[in-house]
């Protein structure tokens, strides 16, 4: 069987994520593979595999190029290859082998304030084009299949591979000391209710709290940061919080295990994959009672608090910093297990071939 992979959101969070988790697993699968996007992006996570092409694409994803001027060269590869995937809900014209996507979560049109009522009819456009093209969607969660459904219809198979953890963060090895900081790691962005995080953790600071938060991310792509939040910073001297701009994956995971509790306080998400990895380097967390983090960390060692509730993820903040057990968490192999790039992999390559009728 050749497959065709869209690699374009290869270097970026979440989808990509997502793809490089999985990449390994397509290769290792007896099937040839075109890869479209950036050689220079590609080429690092295909090293140890010969049973694929790269063909570089410069068009961004969603674009206007994407959709009426896709190159030809690229649409033949793609045409003579045996079904086309796409990790995110984007796909070029005038394809004509089956595609195949996976759609993380469907925020827009839950969360219509994120956007203009522009804004919103367009990314509809987009999920609803991927959705009609589909043979098969993909998602990340039971939770996003309930909204996909809802929002798209129930014609088309709607199939959960969950997300996972990356092959980096599931090594053992040596961890550094715990330190008295507070972390969030996301997309800064309305739906993560950074907003809430801060609200509690300076409240927290007014009760004796002594821990700095650590923001992954630019300060500059706060869009809910207001200026009441901004002046407490300063008032703080400016050594309460720190974002931290763009880090390596190295920098992360040693963020990850040195922190004392990561803080989780999204409106929404389509899986969540912070609270994981944090637990898989021996963090506690703290997450909002979201009905997709129920689903997705039933059974995990994990502290809930009332979503968009600033006192009480305050009082939960700091009844859990107050305990001083800043030991290690760690997780049974069981629950180590439970989401493997491995499992998800094998569904989507298993989906492919039971459409097009080729062994997988």
């Amino acid at each position: 069987m050749t497959i065709a992979i869209d690699c374009r959101h290869i270097d970026s969070s979440g989808v990509g994520v997502y793809l490089r988790g999985c990449l390994p697993y397509f290769l290792s699968s007896p099937n040839t593979f075109f890869l479209i996007g950036s050689s220079q992006k590609i080429k690092p996570h295909t090293a140890d595999y010969t049973n694929f092409s790269i063909i570089d694409c410069p068009i961004r994803p969603f674009s206007v190029k994407e959709l009426l001027f896709f190159p030809s060269r690229i649409r033949r590869a793609i045409n003579h290859s045996d079904l086309y995937y796409s990790p995110f809900f984007n796909v070029p014209s005038f394809i004509a082998v089956p595609v195949f996507t996976t759609i993380h979560d469907i925020v827009f049109p839950d969360m219509p304030e994120l956007t203009s009522p522009l804004g919103l009819l367009v990314r509809m456009f987009f999920y609803k084009r991927a959705y009609r093209r589909s043979k098969i969607v993909f998602t990340v969660s039971n939770f996003s299949k309930s909204r996909i459904e809802y929002h798209l219809g129930t014609k088309k198979p709607v199939i959960v591979t969950y997300d996972a953890l990356l092959p980096y963060l599931r090594e053992s090895a040596i961890r550094p000391k715990k330190t008295k900081t507070i972390l969030f790691v996301g997309n800064i962005k309305k739906h993560k209710d950074l907003s809430t995080l801060m609200e509690a953790f300076f409240n927290a600071r007014g009760e004796g709290l002594t821990h700095k938060l650590v923001i992954v991310g630019n300060k500059d792509n706060f869009r809910s940061f207001d200026g009441a939040a901004d002046a407490k910073i300063k008032e703080s001297g400016g050594n309460a919080v720190e974002f931290t701009g763009f880090i390596t994956d190295g920098e992360l995971r040693n963020l990850l295990a040195g922190a004392a509790l990561l803080v989780q306080p999204s409106l929404y998400e389509g899986f969540g994959i912070p609270p994981l990895e944090a637990m898989a380097l021996g963090t506690r967390v703290l997450i909002s009672d979201i009905p997709v983090f129920k689903e997705i960390y039933a059974g995990f060692p994990v502290t809930y608090f009332r979503a968009a509730d600033a006192a009480d993820l305050k009082e939960k903040m700091l009844k859990l910093l107050n305990m001083g057990n800043y030991q290690p968490l760690i997780l049974p192999d069981h629950l180590l297990n439970k989401y493997t790039f491995n499992k998800t992999a094998s569904v989507i390559i298993h989906a492919f071939a039971g459409e097009s009728g080729i062994k997988p």
